[in-house]
C-alpha cells in the first residue's frame, strides 16, 4: 500500500479521557507503523490519553480563542502573536480546570458558527491551520474526528489537493441537545459541508444508517470502520491471578453521565443483591465526573448509602490505563447500560481482551459488537429487573462465564485490534482515492476539446 501523507484533526475532551481521543492516538500510531508519515494535530484542547501522546505542540482552534471570538468581536482582529498565546496548551488545560458546567445548548450558535468555517467568526483559525498545512510536508489524506470540526474542510481543499473523511462518533449527542434552531442551522451547514467531503466513516453499521438519515447525508457515503485496541495488555492483566475469594463484583467504566446509566446499574445491582447466589455482590464505578454531573453521581451514591450498602460499592475516580487494568482484573462482569444509542463501547473491548464478559443494552452498536465477538449478554434498555436478571445469570453460572470469556477475548485479538482498524481505514482511503480519480479522469475525457 502507498504510504501516504496524513493529516489526523483529534479533538480534545477539556482534560477528560476521552474514549474518541484514545482511539484517535491510538489508530495514529497504528498508521505510523505501517510506514504512512502522520500528523495528529489536536483542536480545542490538549487531549488527555492513557498511553503516549502522539499530537503535535500545537493547538489549533483553542477552545478559548473560539469562544472570545464567538462573544467578543474585537477577537477576531487581535495579533497571531496574542491568538499562540491564549492556544498555549498549560493554559487550555488551566481553563478547563477552573471551568463549571457546560450548557450545551448555549453553545449551539458557537457549533454553527464553527460548521460555517470560513464564513465563520472563527475564519482567522481557519487561515491559521491552512497557513501550517501549506508547508513542507503537506498532507495527502485529512482525517476529521468529528464533524462539528470540519467547517474549515471547503476552504482547505481550495488551497490544497487533498482528499478528506469525516469521523462519525458521537456527534450527534452534541447536535441533539442544540436548541431547534441552532440545531436545523448546524444540519444545514453540515450537508453543504458533505459535498466537499470525499466520505464518511463509522464504528457500526447502526451509526451509519441513523446518521445519514439525522444528517441528510447519501448511506453510500458512509463506510464502516472497526473500533480497534491495542489488547496486549489487557491480555497480560487478564493472565494475572484473579482473587477467587473475593466475592462476586460487577464494573463500570466509563463517565459518570446521565445518559451512561450509572443509575440504571445502580438500581439493578440492589435488585442483585435480592436474589439467590449474588446477595454479596460488589460494586466497583471507574470514570470521570464533570462539574455539570456531581449532583447526579452524588444522588446515586447517597441513594446507595440510604440502603445501607455504603461500604459495598466503591469509586475508583477516573483511572489511567493502570488503574483500568487494575480494575479489569478485579471484577466478573462489566456493564455501562447506556440509555442513549451508544455508536461504539470502546469499553466492550477493553473487558473483552481482559477476559471480562459484558451485559449490554440491546441497542446502539451493542447488537452488533457482541453478535460479532460474542463474549457477553443482552439486555432490555433501561430495564433495572432484565439487567439484574442477566448479571446474574453470568455470575451463577461458571461455564457460561467462561464460555463467553474465551470466545469474546479471542474474537477481539483477531477481529478488533489498532492494527486491523489501521489496515480496514487505508482500504477504505485508498479505494475511494481511485474511484475519485477514475471519475475524474473519465470527466476529463469526455469534456469538450478546446
Amino acid at each position: 500500500m502507498t504510504p501516504r501523507r496524513i493529516a489526523y484533526f483529534t479533538s480534545g475532551a477539556a482534560g477528560m479521557y476521552c474514549g474518541s481521543c484514545l482511539n484517535d492516538n491510538a489508530l495514529a500510531r497504528e498508521l505510523l507503523s505501517l510506514g504512512h508519515d502522520v500528523q495528529l494535530i489536536p483542536f480545542y484542547t490538549p487531549i488527555r490519553t492513557d498511553d503516549t501522546d502522539l499530537t503535535i505542540d500545537q493547538v489549533f482552534f483553542g477552545g478559548i480563542n473560539v469562544y472570545l471570538q464567538q462573544k467578543a468581536p474585537v477577537f477576531r482582529w487581535v495579533p497571531r502573536w496574542l491568538d499562540r498565546w491564549i492556544d498555549q496548551p498549560w493554559i487550555i488545560n488551566l481553563a478547563t480546570k477552573l471551568g463549571g458546567k457546560l450548557d450545551y445548548q448555549k453553545l449551539g450558535g458557537l457549533a454553527v458558527s464553527m460548521l460555517r468555517g470560513e464564513a465563520g467568526f472563527q475564519s482567522k483559525e481557519v487561515h491559521r491551520l491552512i497557513d501550517y498545512l501549506v508547508g513542507e510536508n503537506q498532507p495527502e489524506i485529512c482525517i476529521f474526528s468529528n464533524v462539528l470540526t470540519a467547517g474549515c474542510v471547503p476552504e482547505l481543499k481550495k488551497k490544497l489537493p487533498v482528499r478528506v473523511f469525516v469521523v462519525l462518533q458521537g456527534d450527534d449527542i452534541f447536535l441533539r441537545e442544540m436548541n431547534p434552531a441552532d440545531q436545523k442551522q448546524a444540519i444545514a451547514e453540515i450537508q453543504r459541508l458533505a459535498q466537499s467531503i470525499d466520505g464518511f466513516l463509522t464504528h457500526s453499521a447502526f451509526y451509519a444508517d441513523s446518521m445519514s438519515k439525522f444528517l441528510g447525508i447519501e448511506r453510500s457515503k458512509i463506510h464502516q470502520l472497526p473500533l480497534g485496541i491495542r489488547g496486549e495488555d489487557f491480555v497480560e492483566s487478564a493472565g494475572v491471578s484473579r482473587d477467587q475469594q473475593r466475592p462476586p463484583t460487577i464494573g463500570y467504566l466509563a463517565r459518570l453521565a446521565p445518559e451512561k446509566g450509572l443509575h440504571v446499574l445502580a438500581e439493578a445491582w440492589t435488585r442483585l443483591r435480592k436474589m439467590p447466589g449474588t446477595e454479596q455482590t460488589k460494586l466497583k464505578i471507574a470514570g470521570w465526573m464533570g462539574a455539570q454531573n456531581r449532583d447526579y453521581a452524588g444522588s446515586i451514591f447517597q441513594a446507595l448509602n440510604k440502603q445501607g450498602l455504603a461500604g459495598e460499592f466503591e469509586y475508583l475516580g477516573e483511572v489511567d490505563r493502570a488503574g483500568k487494568l487494575a480494575l479489569l482484573r478485579s471484577i466478573d462482569v462489566l456493564s455501562v447500560p447506556t440509555v442513549y444509542q451508544d455508536p461504539k463501547g470502546l469499553f466492550i473491548l477493553e473487558a473483552l481482551a481482559s477476559g471480562v464478559p459484558v451485559v449490554q443494552p440491546d441497542h446502539g452498536a451493542f447488537p452488533e459488537m457482541l453478535g460479532e465477538l460474542g463474549g457477553g449478554l443482552l439486555h432490555r434498555p433501561e430495564d433495572t429487573h432484565h439487567l439484574a436478571a442477566r448479571l446474574h445469570e453470568i455470575l451463577t453460572n461458571p461455564e457460561l462465564r467462561r464460555e463467553l470469556r474465551e470466545r469474546g477475548q479471542a474474537a477481539v485479538l483477531t477481529q478488533r485490534t489498532n492494527h486491523v482498524a489501521a489496515e480496514a481505514l487505508m482500504r477504505i482511503i485508498e479505494r475511494e482515492v481511485t474511484l475519485t480519480s477514475s471519475t475524474q479522469s473519465a470527466a476529463d475525457r469526455s469534456s469538450p476539446q478546446e
